[in-house]
């Protein structure tokens, strides 16, 4: 028979408050996925484990965060998640907010984790005091050149299965401005940024290494579930990244945010509506310029006659850096 791979558990970065847990991830099989790796067939294979996952269902997990301990259970596709009110856990954040989570496996039968070891690493967010704002980003052409926009996306296949994590690269000066960002005016803000996008939690390990490698500020990566196949969603009902942003926005009520996208999908119509609703809390709205000129006379369109906050469409990083330092944003 084959050996049977060991277990692991992958916790995502995510975020709450001092009194509300708001953990995420996914108990997997151990597909050992080299992010490094180069070569046009090692990549397919990687990109292959990525979909092709061997979830460990209905399966009972402990967290640790300092001297307490919670409990979760996977669902039938390997994900947990911990949504609950607890006691003051603010002591155990860095200067950053950042908290260290240690997952691991309850099942004393379960023998398949790494020899010895059934601790598995995590951290949430709880914002620092000092924020004087969040950001919200998507990451697909804002940050990262995926090619959405071009025809038939063949351009999201090649950069996301034959191109590793580390040679891809970010968009001109988008790590400068995220810095800049999270320092705030004074330098010493530690502004939270949240980096949510449409990718499902396969492509999440590849987009924290892409992050890391590139500099970017550390933050919550908040992604969606691959959809079922011939799923659809009901008309009146909001893309996933909308609700992933009101949550946000209920979960710091006190923090106002900055929006940062791109002109080519469906950022500029989420982010107005969110703007609409919620109009004393958007700070303002940076949409990165993609090179369509049918989706940018849209987004143009769209926004000509607004005036509720400012909305600036970025050609350049450059263009965006000068708008925040006139905005009071940063220094």
């Amino acid at each position: 028979m084959f050996k049977k791979d060991p277990l692991q558990i992958i916790v995502f970065q995510t975020y709450g408050t001092k009194n509300h847990l708001y953990l995420r991830g996914r108990a997997l099989e151990d597909e050992s996925i080299n992010l490094e790796k180069r070569g046009a067939f090692k990549l397919f294979v990687n990109a292959w484990k990525r979909f092709e996952t061997d979830e460990i269902k209905h399966t009972e997990l402990s967290v640790k965060i300092g001297d307490k301990t919670f409990y979760t259970k996977t669902d039938d596709r390997g994900y947990f998640l911990i949504d609950e009110q607890v006691e003051d856990i603010s002591a155990y954040a860095n200067k950053e907010g950042w908290v260290k989570l240690e997952f691991s496996y309850r099942e004393e039968q379960l023998k398949r984790t790494i020899q010895s070891n059934n601790r598995f690493p995590g951290d949430m967010l709880i914002p620092s005091n000092k924020a004087a704002f969040g950001v919200i980003s998507d990451v697909d052409d804002t940050i990262l050149h995926t090619g959405l926009t071009s025809i038939l996306k063949w351009r999201v296949l090649i950069n996301t299965l034959l191109t590793s994590a580390g040679k891809r690269l970010p968009l001109e000066g988008a790590p400068e401005f995220y810095n800049l960002l999270h320092q705030g005016k004074t330098g010493q803000e530690a502004n939270p940024i949240f980096y949510v996008s449409h990718s499902p939690w396969n492509l999440y390990r590849y987009l924290k290494y892409f992050l890391r490698n590139n500099n970017f500020p550390k933050g919550p990566i908040i992604l969606r579930n691959f959809p079922k196949p011939f799923a659809r969603r009901p008309k009146d009902e909001k893309p996933q990244k909308q609700k992933e942003i009101i949550n946000l926005l209920k979960t710091y009520p006190k923090l106002k945010f900055i929006l940062i996208g791109d002109s080519g999908e469906h950022d500029p119509d989420i982010y107005m509506e969110v703007a609409d609703v919620y109009p004393d809390r958007i700070l303002a709205i940076y949409l990165r310029s993609v090179n369509h000129k049918k989706k940018m006379f849209r987004v143009a369109n769209l926004y000509k006659d607004y005036t509720k906050i400012p909305v600036l469409l970025v050609e350049s990083t450059n263009e965006a850096i000068e708008h925040a330092q006139v905005n009071g944003f940063i220094a």
